[in-house]
């Protein structure tokens, strides 16, 4: 959660560390730099269960503009199970269902043109990829491998209505987001989706961040506080 008080104080002010490959770029370099500093966006999360949007203006999250859909990881992993079946692939257990997780987190990712690759993979064997199950055993998986994250942008493809509001890590997911977010924005407005490779653990990275602020220490609840207002304390202390 982020502290209600003294917003200026923390936001922006903190050191950060960034990693990079060897040789990048200096373009590279001056556009991470400006986008350090900016306090304004939205943040688009997906982890295992649900998806989330939250707009960010002046370092300050908007309650009612956050959007949340229950399609997310585990989903991508049930579509995955699924269309393997297709290629005779059975996956029905717990322990079958983690191997088709890390299969997904593996080898999934995002197609800019879903019908183009789709056609692609039906006259080609370029997407095909080979995974090496716990026992040995070596399958092969082709149009799955985007088929499965496809479920994000049109959801009736495993029977739901809404449309997605948050990407996971598959590889090319920045791509199409700005592809997809492009078509629907005016034309004057510029879009720029930035996923860090670190994005997986941002929750952590930006809680621990913020937890080690001087000026995050006031709103840390005691065992005092929380004994004279009770559960409401919260509610006093963050957002």
């Amino acid at each position: 959660m982020v502290g209600m008080g003294q917003k200026d104080a923390y936001v922006g002010d903190e050191a950060q560390s960034k990693r990079e490959a060897p040789l990048n770029p200096k373009a590279n370099r001056e556009k991470m730099t400006q986008i350090i500093g900016r306090t304004t966006g939205i943040v688009l999360d997906s982890g295992d269960g649900v998806s989330h949007t939250v707009p960010i203006y002046e370092g300050y999250a908007l309650p009612h503009a956050i959007l949340r859909l229950d399609l997310a990881g585990r989903d991508l992993t049930d579509s995955l199970m699924k269309i393997l079946t297709e290629r005779g692939y059975m996956f029905t257990t717990t322990a079958e269902r983690e191997i088709v997780r890390d299969m997904k987190e593996k080898l999934a990712y995002v197609a800019l043109d879903y019908e183009q690759e789709l056609e692609t993979s039906k006259s080609s064997s370029s997407v095909e990829k080979n995974y090496e199950l716990p026992d040995g055993q070596v399958i092969t998986i082709g149009a799955e491998r985007f088929r499965c994250p496809e479920v994000l942008f049109q959801p009736s493809l495993i029977g739901m209505e809404a449309a997605v509001v948050a990407p996971p890590c598959s590889p090319g997911i920045a791509d199409r987001m700005s592809k997809e977010i492009t078509a629907l924005a005016p034309s004057s407005m510029k879009i720029k989706v930035v996923a860090p490779p670190e994005r997986k653990y941002s929750v952590w990275i930006g809680g621990s961040i913020l937890a080690s602020l001087s000026t995050f220490q006031q709103m840390w609840i005691s065992k005092g506080e929380y004994d004279e207002s009770g559960p409401s304390i919260v509610h006093r202390k963050c957002f």
